[in-house]
């Protein structure tokens, strides 16, 4: 082979169900894009050294795999704020924040191939991403390459270079490890498949009249809010009406556009006044986890440049 021969069509094929392996890696799309970008660059460069002795997959994958264990050697865990630190004592303006890269981003949609449909949704669920961040680099790739890829240990053994029996106690102590770390995220993720839709239209009514006593009223009683990449959060409705007094003047004029996440989730898109009176700027995108038909836990992630990936307007009007 040569690299005039490089299989453009085949590697795009793959490329959806690469995101989303680096994305449960990485935890994060930005890291996922440049892993699948990188990976690409390498396939390209190494096109005359590939032999055939593995499939064309196989091959691809090992690349990315090591591009991804080589990331997670240089950075440290991706995580939530509910798994960090223990919900506010004092009812303040959040201030205390952590980069950008010390936390665990909502995703778009991979694409409509086939095969990533076929994907086990629930395993992109943002409690899930982060479980598999509490893993050691090889362990994580194993797990995800086995149960939510469904690869034989054989085909993952190849892609990591590891032996059959490797592949296999790495994946029980990774299983092992998973169902020990009792992550309070875990605690209080979606206890329901999805939101109802008549809750949600409710919260959003709600929010950008900024009824706080409509609002409050929506959560369980033990329900939550977080806010990276601030550190702060905040659990029970006390605390939830104290904390949406203090910020009414922030928030209040917001409005919502619907959007999904993470394998068709439904979240909110919540625009804010900004400095011009002309119209709404982006501030957060809020993923609304549901038990028993009332609000368990909304994660705002307030990150401006998830609009942009999501395909969402930089401005709408007021």
């Amino acid at each position: 082979m040569n690299e005039t021969a490089f299989d453009e069509p085949l590697f795009a094929s793959l490329k959806p169900g690469l995101t989303s392996f680096c994305y449960r890696m990485l935890g994060s799309m930005d890291d996922a894009d440049d892993a699948v970008q990188e990976t690409s660059i390498r396939v390209w460069q190494s096109w005359s050294t590939f032999r055939q002795d593995s499939s064309f997959k196989t091959w691809v994958y090992r690349i990315a795999s090591n591009l991804c264990l080589d990331k997670l050697r240089q950075s440290k865990r991706r995580a939530l704020p509910v798994d960090l630190f223990d919900p506010a004592v004092a009812i303040v303006e959040p201030r205390d924040t952590l980069p950008d890269s010390a936390w665990i981003w909502p995703s778009p949609d991979f694409g409509g191939n086939p095969e990533d449909r076929l994907v086990r949704r629930d395993t992109l669920r943002l409690c899930f991403i982060a479980l598999l961040q509490t893993l050691p680099p090889r362990q994580r790739a194993v797990l995800i390459l086995k149960d939510v890829f469904e690869w034989s240990s054989k085909q993952i053994a190849e892609t990591l270079a590891m032996s059959p029996a490797a592949v296999n106690s790495a994946l029980q102590r990774a299983r092992e490890t998973m169902d020990r770390a009792q992550l309070r995220s875990d605690e209080l993720s979606s206890m329901d498949v999805q939101p109802e839709q008549l809750l949600l239209s409710r919260y959003v009514e709600a929010f950008e009249q900024f009824d706080i006593a409509a609002l409050v009223a929506l959560f369980h009683e033990e329900g939550c809010m977080s806010m990276p990449p601030f550190e702060m959060w905040i659990r029970g409705k006390e605390d939830l009406s104290a904390f949406y007094s203090l910020t009414r003047w922030h928030c209040e004029g917001s409005r919502f556009v619907p959007i999904t996440v993470n394998g068709g989730y439904p979240a909110l898109a919540q625009y804010m006044p900004g400095k011009e009176d002309s119209g709404l700027v982006p501030w957060g995108i809020h993923v609304i986890e549901t038990k028993e038909n009332q609000i368990l836990h909304v994660q705002n992630f307030i990150h401006a440049p998830l609009f942009s990936r999501f395909g969402l307007p930089e401005r709408i009007d007021r």
